[in-house]
């Protein structure tokens, strides 16, 4: 299927997201915040990348940005749960106006997540 890199500083999340897209046939990398995803990118690209929006360190803004800006064609799915529900959909909003290539809000369904990988990498 497709490499994907997990960036989020919620460990017990990277290992339940993980273990879902591993099930569905995915080879799944790491990372806890921004700065070491974008290592990681570097050293093992990524046909698509799960970044979170805050975290702490480097957030999930800048590194859509630096992503997009050194890697612009890959793709990036955007999630939160961060923060109250406004401001989490304002900066959802924002990092599908900065390259996010899809935006989700945390918790979200199983289907929902693979359905947009899917779409992504179709």
């Amino acid at each position: 299927m497709a490499r994907i890199l997990i960036i989020d500083d919620e460990q017990l999340f990277r290992q339940m997201l993980r273990q879902m897209l591993e099930q569905a046939g995915h080879e799944v990398t790491e990372a806890a915040d921004g700065a070491q995803g974008i290592e990681a990118f570097k050293w093992q690209p990524a046909d698509l990348v799960i970044t979170d929006i805050f975290m702490p360190d480097k957030e999930g803004i800048s590194t859509i940005l630096d992503l997009k800006k050194e890697f612009p064609d890959v793709k990036v799915i955007a999630i939160t749960g961060g923060g109250n529900r406004r401001r989490g959909f304002e900066y959802l909003e924002y990092a599908s106006k900065i390259g996010a290539d899809k935006v989700l809000s945390k918790p979200f369904e199983r289907q929902e997540i693979l359905d947009a990988i899917h779409e992504l990498l179709a």
